[in-house]
């Protein structure tokens, strides 16, 4: 990682020249006139899934004080402007305005899930300022339904697809099973994207959906819905969905004695769900991840020993991505030579092989990251790193 802060550091001298004096127009957003670069930070930080935006949130923080102390961006240090969207559609949306409008900020980091993220997406096209959600999945953050790139969205996670493909091939390759169920939240973009990328590969391969169920947000007793699973007989559950309902939905399943192996996205990824569901109905369950602390690459690890260092706590999925998002943003503002959001748009759009934590980092048309994903396994309520799966 010293070495990668290095390159960074000496990239911000190269384009010192460039960047002095540098801001954007005086009517548009973003405009940076001061001795900081303003970062708006639109996060989760209380309600439903507060776990995840806490966790994007300290991975930022670490990000952005070792760049303020190695100079930060051309001697400017970065301000972080944040906003609580207390795991809210409208209060995301509100954030992103007063961001925007009222802060003026370069960028704006968030939200954590995709729901969130989109309900900030159009503010940011219509103010033409940079959004990257460090964890959203959902297709429809970064291109809209219409087919219509969402030009100044951009992700530091891979997509739903990615997710739900490769847990499919896990499911066939690496556990030999051929038949399935599917579990999941049936209003939300990010369940629902995981489980149809599931069911095509799923069954692209050979292997048989024999049930698909779902359940709402909330809920908190699902043994009628897992007994009708049960009845199905599948070898493999996969169920995606977040934290709050899956650690539930684990433990009632295994007293029900649905013991075959369960497996969902990074929406499991939380302290949490050992609380919810038990160390032991956690075992032989996988979840398709960004990255793992045990995973012996020395960027990893230099960056856990950080983490550990202030936060006094291993770092989780979510903490590693929003420091990769930091580092993206910074790396972006350098090679635009300007604090204006369009450059910074215009220069994410040429990020290639970017090295960080969670895997060196190209951003293709659509502005998803081309990167790779790790499968992680429950062992006795700790997450242990199974393998990892580079895009094809």
């Amino acid at each position: 990682m010293m070495k990668r802060i290095g390159k960074v550091i000496a990239a911000s001298a190269l384009f010192a020249g460039l960047l002095a004096g540098c801001g954007t127009s005086s009517g548009q957003s973003g405009s940076q006139n001061g001795d900081t670069i303003k970062i708006g930070v639109n996060l989760e930080l209380s309600g439903g899934v507060a776990s995840y935006g806490t966790g994007i949130n300290k991975g930022v923080q670490l990000a952005v004080e070792e760049i303020n102390a190695a100079g930060g961006i051309d001697g400017k240090e970065i301000e972080l402007i944040s906003v609580d969207n207390k795991s809210d559609g409208q209060e995301a949306t509100s954030g992103a305005i007063k961001l925007t409008d009222q802060d003026k900020v370069a960028a704006i980091i968030g939200a954590a899930t995709s729901g969130n993220t989109i309900a900030q997406v159009e503010i940011a096209n219509d103010k033409k300022t940079v959004l990257i959600t460090p964890s959203g999945t959902s297709m429809v953050v970064t291109v809209n339904e219409k087919g219509k790139l969402n030009d100044y969205a951009f992700r530091t996670t891979f997509i739903d697809p990615f997710q739900g493909t490769v847990a499919a091939n896990f499911a066939i390759n690496e556990l030999g099973v051929k038949t399935a169920a599917v579990y999941g939240d049936n209003a939300s973009d990010y369940a629902k994207g995981l489980g149809a990328a599931f069911i095509e590969t799923f069954e692209a391969a050979g292997g048989k959906i024999v049930k698909e169920e779902s359940y709402i947000a909330k809920d908190t007793d699902f043994r009628s819905t897992l007994t009708r699973i049960k009845s199905a007989e599948p070898e493999f559950v996969y169920i995606p969905g977040y934290y709050e309902e899956v650690g539930l939905i684990v433990k009632q399943a295994r007293e029900l004695g649905i013991d075959v192996p369960l497996m969902g996205g990074d929406g499991w990824d939380s302290p949490t769900m050992v609380d919810l569901a038990g160390a032991d109905a956690l075992n032989n369950t996988f979840v398709t991840a960004a990255y793992s602390d045990e995973d012996p690459d020395p960027i990893i690890q230099n960056f856990v020993e950080a983490f550990k260092e202030k936060n006094k706590e291993a770092p989780d999925g979510f903490s590693a991505l929003g420091y990769d998002t930091v580092y993206l943003l910074k790396d972006a503002i350098e090679r635009a030579g300007s604090t204006d959001s369009t450059k910074i748009k215009d220069a994410l759009e040429q990020t290639k092989d970017f090295p960080l934590v969670t895997g060196a980092l190209s951003i293709d048309e659509n502005h998803n990251p081309i990167k790779s994903a790790t499968i992680l396994e429950y062992v006795d309520g700790q997450m242990k790193f199974n393998s990892k799966v580079n895009p094809e």
